[in-house]
């Protein structure tokens, strides 16, 4: 049978934007496709802090036959470069840093093509610093970590464009921003992470995971499908070269914790107000679909900020529309579908009518 999700989420997205009389069956609608012995996601959807629907489909481990539930955490991918983003601000507030300061007022080891290079370009996307994928040495083996991207950039001694003149995504950057938290803090990213953010927030079970050093409890494994005649199924893909590298990709989370951090986004608790405006107001148009502007580890869309993770096993996206009060966020631990058209389609249901 084929699946009903392009054609229920053509639909949805068609249609009025009044929310239906039964949304949670619409979404397990949407969902079926996750739903049975195959890698599954976590959905969630909240209104003013309170959770209007909240479930796991699928599996979050096939070979332990392990069921994803709302406290499954899941490997973010790139969803985590607005914690990093935040951590910059948490400490421009403490007066550690400057946004504009030169990266290599803090990372003196990169070549004279970045001395151009701000803090807040790095944010921004604007650096133009090289990719660190593009040029892993040859025959390196195990993951790459931070450090090593700084090593990568060390010897490339260039830039695609003058620093603040373009936008270009950048991995890079971001992993260069993880080392100077570590820096201008005295204490590495994962645990400034963990006691500036995820303590402070009652994010008990969220981690830039360190293989060796800590443990993702309720952890999700990433499936890719497999290719040939069996194309039904899944092969476990949960690590890639890259995914040790924190600063643009490292945290896992559940949707109930990235309830907290959602929630912590409206007022004071963690970041004040000038600096959550800086995080969602535009830096930088970008020329990317949906994407009119990036902020600071936001992308920006009209009345929507929202951010996608993609990453070996797993795809992620967290939409918010704050005038509206309303989040969605699906996590899953699968190579496909991306979920951001999936996550605007629940959101229909529970928008309320234009005026």
């Amino acid at each position: 049978m084929p699946s009903l999700l392009p054609l229920l989420a053509m639909a949805v997205l068609s249609g009025a934007t009044a929310p239906l009389n039964d949304p949670a069956s619409a979404v397990d609608a949407l969902m079926q496709d996750y739903a049975g012995h195959v890698p599954g996601a976590s959905v969630l959807v909240l209104r003013d802090g309170e959770p209007l629907l909240r479930r796991g489909y699928g599996m979050a481990d096939l070979e332990a036959g392990i069921a994803a539930t709302p406290a499954t955490n899941y490997r973010l991918a790139s969803v985590t470069k607005q914690f990093t983003a935040a951590s910059i601000l948490l400490l421009a507030e403490d007066g550690a840093l400057s946004l504009d300061d030169p990266v290599g007022r803090w990372l003196p080891s990169l070549p004279p093509a970045a001395d151009a290079v701000t803090l807040r370009q790095l944010l921004s996307h604007t650096s133009g610093l090289v990719d660190y994928e593009d040029h892993v040495p040859a025959g390196f083996q195990g993951q790459l970590r931070d450090a090593d991207v700084l090593r990568i950039l060390e010897g490339q001694d260039r830039t695609y464009f003058a620093p603040g003149s373009e936008y270009r995504y950048s991995n890079s950057g971001y992993a260069l921003l993880a080392l100077v938290v570590g820096k201008a803090s005295g204490r590495d990213f994962a645990r400034f992470l963990h006691e500036r953010i995820f303590q402070p927030l009652g994010m008990d079970h969220t981690v830039a995971h360190q293989d060796g050093i800590d443990t993702v409890s309720d952890r999700a494994y990433g499936y890719s499908r497999a290719d040939g005649p069996a194309s039904g199924d899944w092969t476990r893909t949960d690590q890639s070269q890259t995914s040790a590298v924190l600063g643009d990709g490292g945290i896992y989370s559940s949707i109930d914790d990235l309830a907290r951090w959602d929630a912590a986004l409206y007022d004071d608790r963690l970041l004040q107000l000038q600096s959550r405006a800086l995080m969602f107001s535009p830096a930088t148009p970008t020329g990317e679909p949906d994407v009119p502007h990036y902020g600071f580890g936001w992308r920006l869309n009209g009345d929507s900020a929202w951010h996608s993770g993609e990453s070996i096993g797993f795809r992620n996206v967290i939409v918010r529309w704050p005038a509206q009060r309303l989040t969605v966020i699906v996590l899953s631990n699968r190579n496909e579908p991306e979920p951001y058209p999936l996550a605007l389609a629940i959101s229909k249901m529970f928008r309320a009518p234009a005026p």
